[in-house]
């Protein structure tokens, strides 16, 4: 069992001193009861499926993305954490959770996503993985995230890495010894 720390590329010190794209904060919006999502980019997209549980927010719907033909996602505020599982069009990566690091609000009808830059692959049964440490760092650096935000996204981060590496690593088994059982379909 391996927990890996690293950029974008193989490994974490060369990631971490190469130039980093600086962009702020990606924000999303998912509308319940209108069953859209609008992405960071401001595309609106129609939801096949969205559950609202005491712990967070379950969505579903199809992507026209090149690489991938599904997404599903949950938005678990308590814990700062986005877990998805991108249905790829080819399905090399079965097991695979990516989690994205940040601030979930649920609101009467449209829950909010604010990205805080750390992601995290969880290789059900095998490893996490954390990346991004460097648009962070570089985020925090150009002002486009306070210190306190930063340190709140690491502790986030650690925090789900130590628990998913606890529980074998399994994101959902992690999950559910918090109370917040999560599915897919």
């Amino acid at each position: 069992m391996l927990t890996r720390v690293s950029g974008r590329t193989d490994t974490f010190s060369a990631n971490f001193f190469s130039v980093v794209d600086v962009h702020k904060p990606k924000v999303e919006y998912f509308d319940v009861p209108g069953r859209t999502n609008t992405d960071p980019k401001g595309f609106v997209r129609l939801v096949d499926s969205y559950r609202v549980e005491p712990w967070g927010l379950y969505m579903a719907r199809p992507s026209d993305h090149q690489r991938f033909h599904y997404l599903e996602s949950w938005l678990l505020p308590s814990v700062g954490l986005r877990a998805s599982i991108f249905h790829m069009r080819e399905d090399m990566t079965v097991g695979r959770i990516y989690i994205d690091i940040g601030e979930f609000t649920s609101g009467p009808d449209v829950w909010t996503s604010v990205d805080h830059y750390l992601d995290l692959v969880v290789l059900t049964g095998e490893s996490t993985e954390l990346l991004d440490v460097d648009e962070l760092i570089a985020a925090n650096s150009a002002g486009l995230l306070s210190a306190a935000t930063a340190e709140d996204a690491v502790a986030k981060a650690v925090a789900a890495v130590d628990g998913i590496a606890a529980h074998g690593y399994s994101c959902e088994a992690w999950l559910e010894s918090l109370d917040m059982p999560i599915t897919w379909r």
